[in-house]
């Protein structure tokens, strides 16, 4: 359990009873974001117990997060974050085996950035979600625009389509998935049941269209992977057939997605009650299992679509963006800027 300030509910965490054997197995953590109550959280294994490790740190609407070697990509309201880990290799802190500290901010503006990936040369590529477009950083400007979809006229701060997801193969963009193929200002909300498309983003040819939301878009193993938000429907695209290919439900609006080896790891929402989230298929298919929508996260085979594990969040966190995986590192930490450590934390070549 994670305490929330005076006068707000607490943030509980409660994971089934094998969840703590899969992290061992794994020989990682898994780090999130929840925008909605702007925390980072990175959940790891305590060696000694052999129970779940909880941390989290306050970033003001964190939202992608990718990780690169033993660094942490995180976008957050208008700053992007390049985190490194302060310790050697075999080192600890406190038990922490990785101590993530941000160490470089890009000063982007609130331009939503949404997924984060890293490309063959080291250079980071976000989802500009307010421009319609995929972005790097500018030493000199908010962000330096690379690619934008055919049907997008012009770049313009209005979140035309809602561009959001992106898959990278070979170290470039490869795919992206946006919620409508809509052209002006906030267009995408009249469309968010069934117009979703993936793009590719080297032809600039839409493979796949009647997504409900779809988000968090990868390839692994050949298969293109991604979670259709408006269903709750993990699954891939059949790029012959130009569909999207359902395999498991998960009980909650879905975004984020990391695989590692034959597990899929989903991030889930709860329900809003207001016009984005209404009139989709995912809140009927909850009414007809008689269940509502979770936060949290799910792991699910890929090899026989079973949801074998899940970890769950009640009180004052209610979405989350982004999910990942954080191989070799079993009890990770970070620093934020509301503690003293961040002074203190120093550190040479």
């Amino acid at each position: 359990m994670s305490e929330a300030p005076a006068g707000r509910p607490p943030i509980e965490l409660t994971g089934d009873r094998r969840l703590p054997d899969w992290f061992a197995e794994l020989g990682g953590s898994v780090a999130f974001t929840t925008y909605q109550a702007g925390k980072l959280f990175l959940i790891g294994l305590q060696p000694e117990q052999g129970r779940l490790s909880i941390f989290e740190r306050t970033f003001n609407r964190c939202m992608g997060l990718c990780a690169h070697g033993r660094g942490l990509w995180m976008s957050s309201l208008y700053q992007l974050w390049r985190f490194e880990d302060a310790l050697a290799p075999g080192q600890t802190h406190h038990g922490y085996d990785r101590v993530y500290v941000p160490q470089v901010g890009y000063t982007t503006g609130d331009v939503d950035i949404h997924d984060i990936a890293i490309d063959g040369g080291g250079r980071p590529i976000f989802v500009n979600t307010l421009f319609s477009c995929l972005a790097t950083v500018s030493e000199t400007h908010s962000f330096t625009p690379l690619w934008r979809p055919s049907f997008i006229s012009r770049l313009a701060a209005e979140d035309r389509c809602h561009l959001n997801g992106l898959a990278m193969a070979d170290g470039r963009p490869a795919y992206v998935t946006a919620v409508s193929e809509s052209d002006v200002v906030d267009g995408w909300r009249d469309r968010r049941r069934d117009g979703g498309v993936v793009i590719d983003v080297r032809s600039g040819e839409v493979i796949a269209r009647g997504l409900s939301m779809p988000h968090s878009p990868r390839l692994h193993d050949g298969k293109l992977w991604l979670v259709e938000a408006g269903s709750g429907y993990l699954g891939y695209i059949d790029r012959a057939r130009g569909r999207f290919e359902r395999v498991t439900f998960c009980p909650g609006f879905t975004r984020g997605l990391h695989i590692h080896g034959h597990h899929a790891i989903v991030g889930l929402s709860a329900l809003r009650e207001h016009r984005t989230f209404g009139d989709l298929e995912l809140g009927a298919r909850l009414e007809n299992k008689r269940a509502d929508a979770r936060c949290g996260f799910v792991v699910i085979d890929l090899r026989t679509g079973d949801l074998v594990h899940w970890l769950r969040i009640e009180g004052v966190v209610r979405e989350l963006y982004d999910v990942v995986i954080l191989p070799g590192a079993r009890r990770p930490m970070a620093l934020g800027f509301k503690t003293d450590e961040i002074r203190r934390m120093i550190t040479m070549p």
